[in-house]
């Protein structure tokens, strides 16, 4: 069951966290991304959320991740728990 099942969440919209929300999606991936560094930081959030979702296995899916300056690994976090829930694991 590689893909995702149902809509989920993970994170906030607070300062130094990042919001994410993933859903199902049968035309491959479409990745939205909103960063108050996204000029400078773009690429790397993307390459971040990219591997994740590979590492998951992750190939039709929409995902939307709304960034207010969190570091790589919470941004990492905040998308593998989007995923188990929307693969419907208990998190």
């Amino acid at each position: 069951m590689p893909d995702i099942l149902q809509r989920a969440t993970a994170g906030t919209m607070e300062s130094s966290d990042a919001y994410v929300e993933i859903e199902p999606n049968e035309n491959g991936l479409e990745i939205q991304l909103d960063s108050v560094v996204l000029q400078q930081f773009g690429k790397d959030i993307e390459q971040s959320v990219r591997a994740v979702l590979l590492q998951y296995d992750i190939h039709n899916a929409r995902l939307n991740l709304v960034d207010r300056g969190a570091l790589d690994c919470v941004i990492r976090a905040r998308v593998e728990t989007a995923i188990r829930r929307g693969k419907g694991e208990q998190s």
